[in-house]
């Protein structure tokens, strides 16, 4: 199917193929790997449903699956020894209903939604910003709406400006950075304003790499009314999105990271392919 034939608008149910491979290449052997991988989405997310995951090693290594304290599948390798290459080859198809997200009310008051990290830390001037929007007494929705389409007015994606340890301080204070920084800087103006929110890592049908945005937990009648936004394109998340995991900022929900044992580093090369294969409109 192609995916920019599909009106997403109109989408209410879709079904999605995701498809990754990670390549490590060393300049020789490597020794006692343990290697950390977030790509298995979530069994249930909202209106998102696991259906079926499957991840491969190509290299003689043993696999545990377990689950972090977020609730994220997180698969670990370990291998004594690697030669020159080890791969990483994961398939899942995941559905979506759409619908309301709403989760218990406990979300709101648990401390890590709450409570800025050091990626996620508000400098002075974010501060400044968040004073100026908690003066305005907008109502929480409202509030989390002004600041998904502040950061996006204010910032410019520039591929390259960061790297993973960019704090949402740095990058608000160039203007600039890629979707994890503009989720950071969210997530630094919305805790100031006293608003609980996570860090989503995921897939955006049609771009290229991991995608990254903000989920804003807000009180409701019901409990916790969750409302995905894209500060990096301005928009709150529709059914082009995949949710894999949740955490407090980049950190928690790296897709690929580890250790071993060289005198050298690896190279990776990575490669993704996420589309639907079946929707129904209203």
């Amino acid at each position: 199917m192609a995916d920019d034939a599909v009106r997403w608008d109109d989408v209410v149910e879709a079904t999605y193929v995701v498809q990754q491979r990670f390549r490590y290449d060393y300049p020789g052997p490597i020794a006692d790997l343990q290697h950390r991988l977030m790509v298995v989405p979530r069994e249930r997310h909202g209106d998102q449903r696991r259906v079926a995951s499957r991840l491969d090693v190509s290299e003689s290594a043993t696999l545990h699956d377990a689950h972090d304290a977020f609730g994220n599948p997180v698969a670990t390798v370990f291998a004594r020894r690697i030669e020159r290459a080890i791969e990483f080859a994961h398939r899942s198809i995941v559905t979506r209903t759409r619908g309301p997200h709403v989760a218990e009310a406990s979300l709101l008051d648990e401390p890590h939604h709450l409570t800025p990290t050091a990626l996620t830390a508000a400098s002075e001037p974010l501060r400044d910003v968040a004073k100026a929007l908690r003066a305005e007494s907008l109502a929480p929705e409202t509030l989390a709406d002004r600041i998904n389409a502040y950061v996006h007015e204010q910032m410019r994606y520039v591929a390259g400006s960061t790297d993973v340890e960019t704090t949402a301080a740095a990058a608000f204070a160039q203007r600039s950075g890629v979707c994890q920084d503009f989720a950071h800087v969210m997530l630094a103006i919305a805790r100031r304003c006293g608003l609980a929110g996570r860090y989503v890592s995921g897939h955006l049908i049609g771009e290229g790499g991991t995608h990254a945005w903000v989920e804003m937990l807000l009180p409701a009648p019901e409990g916790c009314l969750v409302v995905a936004y894209d500060p990096t394109h301005g928009n709150r998340v529709d059914m082009r999105y995949v949710v894999i995991a949740v955490g407090r900022d980049y950190t928690d929900v790296a897709p690929t990271s580890g250790v071993f044992t060289a005198p050298y580093s690896g190279e990776l090369t990575a490669t993704k392919r996420v589309g639907a294969t079946r929707v129904l409109y209203a």
